[in-house]
């Protein structure tokens, strides 16, 4: 028979058909990609829980410093511009302090994202447990702007 692939002798094909072992595989590396999740970069911080009973406005620690990143990639250590290094030799001072004072983080918008990142992983590594953004507001209007102006 002509369809077989074979001799016209009529003897069987001796070679065995990969097409099904070909398919079969493809399935599987399709399912196995499907399955891989997505490679992502993320600097996991534990924000403080928030407290059902607020303390006394007396037992308030009146202390608060703030971390300001400029968009020139300037870190601000309550109004003074410092390194990384000193970032870090500042949070170690303010976890020994009893209270512990509370860090405010505020970011530019336009501010680089890598100079973001590693001050936020300076601030997890050195254990502060009174963290908060803020600022936030001024990303409450995003995108807004550039569909006024048409």
């Amino acid at each position: 028979m002509a369809m077989s692939g074979g001799k016209d002798d009529g003897e069987p094909m001796m070679e065995m058909n990969t097409t099904p072992l070909i398919d079969v595989m493809l399935v599987l590396l399709i399912m196995l990609m499907i399955t891989i999740p997505p490679v992502s970069h993320a600097v996991n911080i534990d924000l403080p829980q928030q407290n059902v009973n607020p303390p006394p406005e007396d037992l308030v620690d009146p202390v608060v410093n703030k971390i300001i990143i400029l968009p020139d990639s300037t870190i601000q250590w309550n109004g003074t511009p410092v390194t990384l290094q000193q970032v870090g030799q500042y949070l170690k001072q303010t976890k020994s302090m009893t209270p512990e004072p509370e860090l405010q983080f505020q970011p530019a918008s336009t501010a680089p994202y890598d100079t973001v990142d590693k001050t936020l992983v300076v601030v997890k590594i050195s254990g502060i447990s009174k963290f908060g953004f803020v600022g936030n507001e001024q990303y409450s209007v995003f995108g807004k702007a550039a569909r006024d102006g048409r």
